[in-house]
């Protein structure tokens, strides 16, 4: 007979899971039995750490929302995140690196026109002109593919971290359409550098274990094109002072783009500029391929490509 004791316990676990009928959730389910297992006894984990991590788990649910995901941003900050995308990105020969998704791709990323400012009513951050081109491997343009863009302002926020978004609705996100040279264009503001949410548990644990919250700045793109990976990635801005200690662990060399300060009377589109602006150029490369796109939160279902 079973003794459910220490040396085993886990044994018996793992087998509980032997007749399930799929075969990737067997395996994975007696793997995290395994690892749990093993984390508690190299650890020596006493009840009242065990009911603090039960509690803290309890109130990082509690704390999601249709617009909020506290897991994801808990995930994030352990590092998870980026190891998920680094192993299901092993190879990428020679297209753009990934990143991770974030918790703000949230609420409609509506079909806008090349060229608009996504931010027009931002009348403190500083002008953005970002002009980008999407191609395969060989660099040939991708015609007709939705790219979603989305970004913080100049203090630091997300249109969804801000009481008034309900009413007020998205700012700095949208979604382009490449045209028939692959590319899309559109004014914004200069993102900077900023905290993660830190009135939460996630930001409890960072506080606890004297980390700082910050990740340099950047824009987010999804691109989605078919019969091609989807492409989760960020655009950072070189020079930002958090680029080797981000919270979230997401930067990447081949990310980091150089944002020029221009004073041209005129954006590359022909707006008029009104002082001096700043210019983001960036070329994405995808793999062929397919996969599920994320859509974003508040939303039921993956997109197919």
């Amino acid at each position: 007979m079973t003794q459910f004791n220490e040396t085993e316990l886990t044994e018996a676990v793992v087998a509980s899971f032997d007749n399930t009928p799929n075969p990737r959730a067997k395996f994975l389910l007696q793997e995290l039995v395994k690892s749990l297992h093993d984390y508690v006894s190299k650890t020596g984990l006493t009840f009242e750490e065990w009911e603090y991590a039960i509690d803290f788990l309890t109130r990082t649910g509690q704390k999601c929302t249709d617009t909020r995901q506290e897991f994801i941003l808990l995930s994030d900050v352990l590092g998870v995140s980026m190891l998920v995308d680094a192993v299901n990105h092993r190879e990428r020969e020679g297209a753009t690196q990934t990143t991770v998704l974030g918790p703000f791709y949230v609420g409609e990323h509506k079909v806008t026109a090349h060229g608009i400012d996504i931010s027009p009513n931002n009348q403190t951050g500083e002008r953005m002109f970002v002009q980008s081109r999407v191609t395969d491997l060989k660099g040939k343009p991708l015609v007709g593919v939705p790219v979603d863009v989305w970004h913080a302002d100049d203090d630091g926020f997300y249109d969804s971290q801000k009481a008034n978004y309900d009413e007020v609705g998205a700012s700095a996100r949208a979604r382009f359409i490449t045209d028939s040279d692959g590319r899309f264009f559109f004014r914004t503001i200069l993102p900077c550098s900023y905290p993660i949410p830190t009135d939460g548990p996630v930001g409890e644990m960072i506080a606890q274990t004297r980390r700082h919250p910050m990740r340099p700045a950047h824009v987010h793109f999804l691109v989605n094109a078919k019969g091609y990976e989807p492409l989760i990635t960020h655009v950072f801005m070189d020079g930002d002072k958090y680029l080797d200690s981000d919270v979230v662990f997401g930067v990447k060399d081949d990310l980091v783009a150089k944002v020029e300060p221009r004073n041209d009377a005129a954006m590359p589109d022909g707006s008029k500029a009104n002082g001096q602006w700043h210019l983001m150029t960036y070329e994405f490369h995808l793999k062929p391929g397919g996969g599920m796109a994320p859509k974003p939160l508040g939303t039921k279902a993956a997109e197919p490509v």
